[in-house]
């Protein structure tokens, strides 16, 4: 009969064997294993006894490769103050500032992240030597220009930003605010840069009207054509519909929606607007590296062209314009970086002042004007400001954020007035604990879309360019308008771990008011007696089929009313956003059961 048994028998009866006088060589030969195996056997038997032949872990007591600890908290302290940043941006920032240790690899500072929680990980769909980039030898070669929206003002308009990046570099040569885009707008923001910079050899944009005459009725020259010819640029349209050939200045228009535009509050007016993304545009192009470009900064590689002493031909009809408007001048900023960075950061003091909100609103502090409304009229604020960023803070919570015009010469008089140095920056306060509630400032943008870690939820088009107060609490997310009124309630679209990578967000304030108006949309009942909203079917009653009925939407239900009767009230199941607020079509005319035909006469014969 057959018996099974153990390993750690096996081992003893080997251990056996030899201690009988067996030689260690027989032994390992029948029982299959080598001759060190069985020394090995015979120490831990000696040392430990018969546990010492158990099974042990084969795992290595220390790892010289491991990343030290120093290291991985300065990745994920990156990481949570630049949510943005991925695993190449980190890494260049580790040789730049300074790494605590040797420098790990970009697949390591990579599986960190993953680790804690802070990048989600996503299956590959290419490689990334698969992608095939194109770009032109030198800069100036060719420039790729474009229209985009989405800059709201106080007054409820959008006004739009022409656009320009040098091919070979990713360098913006154009960011103009426009309050309308049209091919005069257009034209002066082209001649600006082709002042500034110089004449590119070719021009690259898509077939819009404010660039060519291609799809008009009509045909011609348009004035951007004619600029083009006259200064011998060659200028290529795209094939319609492909987006993809202006890939790079579309790439700036992602940067510039995700980092400001979707986050800034309404400007007052397009000198705001201009000053704003300027600041933006010398950041991109001498602070930001590019992946793109193996970490090298767009300044570094572009070269322009304004000593080849040609003269600029322009239209008579744009001249004068483009003399009053002269081209564009940004601050002049030397980059540093290691040591010198470090150096520099060091002596760049930050200032705290108290400045009362005047009547207006709009607040004035050292020549450079805040605009904080009139709701927040007669209060005191507090500036926190250095001379790259300015916060506002009303009662220690922070308002929001804004480039900062001040020099060292003014900050410096500003302690002198008044001021005090400032404490640590607000931009990045310790997250709330789980399961408290929160707020963050955000703008719905024109499609009524309300920006949140990293993803874009509709909230829908009525609230489209209002800049409202996000409140979660638990399973709720409110929007509070300025003098925090409910505007809509939702269900949270978020997960906890969503929440932490909220940016800007804060503990919340005092609970909304319990007076709240609920929101209501109107729906049309089906022949079959049923309605859909949010995608959720309701049973209202066959006999109200044809009837438009009004749903008011609470937390956790729906009230389905006709007039001032209450039909039904059912639990709500669903926890999509709602979307359509108007009956698909209008409610016929119903006719009265009193009011009959008249019957029709009976016709009368003439005599024959």
């Amino acid at each position: 009969m057959l018996v099974e048994i153990s390993v750690v028998e096996q081992r003893y009866q080997a251990v056996l064997e030899v201690r009988a006088g067996s030689t260690v060589t027989d032994v390992a030969e029948r029982f299959g294993v080598c001759r060190q195996t069985v020394h090995e056997w015979l120490a831990r038997y000696r040392d430990d006894g018969l546990t010492g032949l158990a099974d042990r872990s084969s795992r290595p007591r220390r790892s010289p490769g491991q990343t030290a600890p120093e290291v991985e908290a300065l990745v994920c302290e990156l990481r949570r103050n630049h949510p943005r940043w991925g695993a190449r941006r980190i890494l260049f920032e580790l040789g730049r500032i300074g790494c605590p240790g040797p420098i790990p690899s970009r697949i390591t500072v990579h599986r960190i992240l993953v680790r804690h929680g802070l990048v989600d990980e996503r299956p590959r769909r290419r490689r990334r030597e698969e992608y095939l980039r194109w770009e032109r030898d030198r800069p100036m070669e060719l420039w790729q220009m474009d229209i985009v929206g989405g800059v709201m003002l106080a007054d409820g308009r959008e006004a739009k930003v022409v656009t320009g990046v040098d091919d070979h570099s990713r360098f913006c040569v154009i960011a103009a605010v426009v309050p309308k885009a049209t091919g005069r707008a257009v034209c002066l923001a082209l001649v600006a840069a082709l002042r500034q910079y110089g004449v590119p050899d070719e021009v690259l944009t898509d077939n819009g009207k404010q660039f060519t005459a291609r799809f008009n009725a009509g045909g011609g020259e348009v004035m951007f054509d004619r600029i083009c010819r006259e200064n011998a640029i060659t200028y290529r349209l795209t094939k319609p519909r492909s987006p993809t050939t202006t890939g790079k200045v579309e790439r700036f228009h992602l940067s510039l929606r995700r980092e400001l535009l979707d986050e800034h509050p309404p400007f007052v007016s397009v000198a705001e607007a201009q000053a704003t993304i300027d600041a933006f545009r010398h950041d991109y192009n001498t602070d930001r590296p590019h992946q793109a470009l193996d970490m090298a900064f767009p300044a570094d590689r572009f070269r322009p062209n304004t000593d080849d002493g040609i003269a600029l031909t322009l239209p008579p009809s744009l001249t004068a314009a483009a003399d009053e408007i002269g081209p564009p001048s940004p601050p002049a900023v030397k980059r540093v970086t290691g040591s010198a960075a470090r150096a520099t950061t060091a002596t760049n003091h930050a200032v705290e002042v108290t400045r009362t909100i005047p009547a207006s609103g709009n607040m004035t502090v050292s020549g450079q004007q805040f605009w904080l409304g009139p709701a927040h009229a007669g209060r005191e604020i507090t500036l926190w400001a250095d001379t790259t960023v300015v916060h506002l803070l009303l009662a220690g919570v922070r308002l929001k954020t804004v480039p900062s015009r001040f020099s060292l010469t003014q900050l410096h008089q500003l302690l002198t007035d008044g001021g005090r140095p400032a404490g640590p920056s607000p931009i990045n306060p310790a997250p709330a604990p789980p399961g408290t509630a929160i707020e963050v400032e955000r703008t719905i943008n024109a499609c009524g879309l309300l920006a949140l870690a990293g993803r874009q939820h509709p909230v829908g088009f009525h609230l489209a360019g209002q800049r409202v107060t996000v409140r979660i609490d638990h399973g709720v997310l409110h929007l509070l308008g300025s003098d925090r009124a409910v505007l809509r309630s939702l269900p949270n679209p978020l997960t906890t771990p969503e929440q932490g990578r909220i940016r800007d967000a804060r503990p919340a304030g005092p609970a909304p008011a319990p007076d709240m108006q609920p929101l209501r949309v109107d729906r049309r009942v089906s022949s079959r007696g049923s309605i859909s909203i949010a995608r959720q079917k309701i049973q209202v009653g066959i006999g109200h089929a044809g009837r438009t009925v009004t749903v008011e939407e609470a937390d956790t239900t729906f009230r389905i009313h006709h007039g001032d009767e209450l039909l039904a009230e059912v639990a709500r199941t669903t926890t999509r956003p709602i979307a359509r607020f108007k009956a698909r079509k209008p409610e016929p005319p119903r006719r009265r059961p009193d009011i009959l035909a008249p019957p029709s006469e009976p016709m009368s014969r003439s005599p024959q």
